[in-house]
């Protein structure tokens, strides 16, 4: 159990309406049928209108509540970005803490690999020669790391992960068969990045394939080679990267797009659910559809 009181200090709620003095008990997803007084749950401004039916609670909620309408019963917790308080109530008070520093057993390491402090390395784990791994990084369990491979500070990856792999680039001879082109290139991962599970990052042909500041990728996701994504951007679960795009800051890549090879995405871009690219995207710009095309501006 939680006290009330507790989360109020962290989250610091621009308003509160109700009893402080009680406990949480967990977590739930929002129910307008809930029974319990201490159970937490956070709403929307989109959803709000549903708030005012709930008869027990704790809520994380808008700013723009009508507070005429509300429960007796309930406890409210006002912000101005009530997502935003919901994630921090899950880290600071909910989400199991990061695992200590650990080498599995079962991992593999190869020749003159440099690793960080307080470094965790999972079950099952490749990691190739010449690899490096910085400080406070956690790679979970079954996944290939090859090599010349460079993972920075405080990173996070998941589980069955391929990262430095050798793209799909063929040349055709002069019989028609298809010839590798070497790739000898490496993967860069910078600080703070987070990559989910089952995803292939390819090494570049030749420089690096690079995922820059706090990148996040979801998972199933294929990024080509030499590939390079901005600061903070995300890629979500299904993109396909094609080989040498680049990705500005702030990019959003929703699931199921298909970027094709060499395309240039300016910062703060959207690129739409199922969305393919065959054209550069301009900053600021949202594209959807097959071929994707700009939203008209408003």
């Amino acid at each position: 159990m939680i006290k009330l009181a507790d989360i109020i200090n962290k989250l610091k709620p621009v308003k509160i309406i109700g009893d402080t003095n009680t406990t949480v008990n967990k977590v739930i997803r929002f129910d307008e049928l809930n029974t319990s007084n201490d159970n937490i749950a956070w709403i929307n401004e989109k959803n709000k209108e549903k708030l005012y039916k709930v008869k027990a609670g704790i809520f994380i909620c808008p700013s723009t509540i009508e507070e005429q309408k509300l429960s007796p019963n309930c406890t409210y917790l006002f912000f101005q970005n009530p997502r935003k308080a919901f994630r921090e109530l899950l880290e600071h008070f909910f989400v199991q803490k990061k695992p200590d520093a650990f080498i599995s057993p079962s991992a593999n390491i190869g020749n003159n690999v440099t690793i960080g402090m307080n470094v965790y390395i999972g079950h099952n784990t490749i990691i190739e020669d010449n690899v490096q791994i910085g400080d406070a990084t956690i790679i979970y369990h079954n996944n290939t790391i090859l090599s010349n491979t460079i993972i920075k500070e405080n990173v996070q990856i998941g589980s069955n992960n391929t990262i430095g792999g050798i793209g799909f680039g063929y040349e055709k001879d002069e019989d028609g068969t298809y010839k590798m082109i070497p790739h000898i290139g490496n993967v860069i991962i910078e600080e703070n990045c987070e990559i989910g599970n089952n995803t292939c990052i390819d090494r570049a042909v030749l420089g690096s394939t690079i995922l820059k500041k706090n990148c996040k990728v979801d998972n199933l996701v294929h990024i080509a080679h030499g590939v390079v994504i901005g600061e903070n951007s995300l890629i979500i679960a299904h993109a396909m990267i094609g080989g040498s795009t680049v990705i500005g800051k702030n990019v959003w890549v929703a699931p199921n797009s298909s970027i094709i090879n060499a395309i240039h995405i300016s910062d703060n871009a959207t690129i739409g659910l199922g969305a393919v690219v065959v054209k550069n995207v301009n900053e600021n710009e949202i594209v959807v559809g097959n071929p994707a095309k700009p939203l008209p501006k408003k």
